[in-house]
C-alpha cells in the first residue's frame, strides 16, 4: 500500500519549479491586461485613453505608466498617437474581453459562498490573473448548479 506524502512536504523539484514559473508568467501578464481592461473601460465609459487618466486610475506614476503602454504596444495589444491616446488593437481588446470575465466569474463564485461583494471585487483583481483554465472551468461549473 502507498503511502501519501504529507500535504506540508515539499513537492519533487520539477512540479515546485513548474508551479513558480507559472506564477512570475502571470505576474507579468496580470499587468498587461489591468492595463488593457482599464484603456477598453476608459474607451467605453470616457471616449479615450490617455496616459496620465491610465496612471491616475491604477495608482502609478506617469513614467510606470508610459513604460507599461510601451510593453503594450511592442506586444500589439495597442497603438497611441501623440495628444490622442491609447488604444487597443482586436489583440488588446481580446485580452481585456478575457481578462474581464475571469473576473465576473471569480467574483460571482465568491459571492456564492459569501464573500461580501466589495471582497469579492477587490480580491478577484488578483486571483483573475493566477487562475487556471481548470479551475475557472470548475468554478464555471458550480455556479451553474
Amino acid at each position: 500500500m502507498a503511502v501519501n506524502a504529507h500535504p506540508d512536504a515539499l513537492p519533487a523539484e520539477p512540479t515546485q519549479a513548474k508551479r513558480f514559473g507559472k506564477t512570475r508568467a502571470a505576474q507579468s501578464a496580470a499587468t498587461l491586461e489591468d492595463y488593457a481592461e482599464l484603456i477598453d473601460d476608459l474607451h467605453t465609459g470616457a471616449g479615450g485613453a490617455r496616459p496620465t487618466d491610465i496612471a491616475r486610475r491604477l495608482g502609478v506614476s506617469h513614467a510606470t505608466a508610459i513604460k507599461t503602454i510601451g510593453r503594450l504596444k511592442r506586444a500589439g495589444l495597442a497603438t497611441s498617437v501623440p495628444y490622442h491616446g491609447v488604444s487597443l488593437t482586436e489583440a488588446g481588446r481580446q485580452l481585456a474581453a478575457a481578462s474581464r470575465e475571469r473576473h465576473r466569474v471569480v467574483v460571482e463564485l465568491l459571492v456564492a459562498i459569501g464573500v461580501p461583494r466589495e471582497a469579492a471585487e477587490e480580491d478577484a483583481e488578483g486571483i483573475e490573473h493566477y487562475i487556471s483554465p481548470v479551475t475557472l472551468a470548475a468554478f464555471r461549473a458550480f455556479l451553474k448548479r
